[in-house]
């Protein structure tokens, strides 16, 4: 219990600011290119109780947590309402409204390892605040590679979606209604982090190494 209570304690504030503003870029890119479902409902914001799912987002990670003593975690947030026709141009559109989600989870990547940096010259000593920052690094790094898996409704297979030609971008939407099973499957398989998001992790913390390289040299 004690170490559940230290964990929730590091990660709650970086997981709730990453599902936060994950889920707020794909209501304020909807609305930039024509949708205004997300905004209209309220979901263009960056509190986190408006995309706080009770059920995704707190009991199934708990449950997990004990179920397998830490080492399987999984949960979710609630999906902003998009109408994909009411963008301007839907299929085109749809692409950028899906990459907000995980771009805004990379730009967070990116503040958090900035923050790294701050403590280690400001010379701050308590340990707790470098742990949420690491967590904060590593939360929206997973964020941003589980999302860019390429099976709809993931930001990956809309994006994937709308990039494919109009008779195969069809057929392969149709795979949307078993997509979150086909997803959970390839979890458990250990398919999708041993295949996909390690190798896109690691490509995305040595782009954020790349972007950070000159604060580096003040070590």
């Amino acid at each position: 219990m004690n170490e559940l209570i230290q964990t929730v304690a590091v990660y709650a504030l970086p997981v709730l600011f990453a599902i936060t503003l994950h889920e707020a870029a794909h209501a304020y890119a909807a609305k930039f290119f024509g949708d205004t479902t997300a905004y209209s409902m309220g979901r263009m914001s960056l509190n986190p109780l408006k995309h706080i799912d009770p059920f995704g987002t707190i009991l199934i990670p708990i449950l997990l947590y004990f179920a397998t003593s830490g080492a399987f975690l999984f949960g979710y947030a609630k999906p902003v309402p998009i109408n994909f026709g009411h963008l301007r141009k839907p299929k085109r559109d749809m692409a950028w409204v899906s990459l907000a989600g995980p771009a805004a989870n990379f730009f967070m990547a990116l503040l958090w390892t900035l923050a790294i940096y701050a403590l280690v010259l400001g010379g701050v000593q308590e340990e707790f605040f470098m742990l949420m920052a690491k967590a904060g690094v590593l939360t929206n790094l997973v964020m941003f590679a589980f999302n860019l898996f390429p099976i709809p409704p993931l930001d990956g297979g809309r994006i994937l979606t709308s990039l494919l030609p109009n008779k195969y971008a069809y057929k392969f939407a149709q795979i949307e209604p078993y997509g979150f099973f086909i997803v959970m499957a390839l979890v458990l398989l250990k398919v999708i982090y041993t295949w996909w998001m390690a190798p896109v992790m690691y490509v995305a913390s040595k782009l954020l190494q790349l972007i950070t390289f000159p604060i580096s040299l003040l070590f």
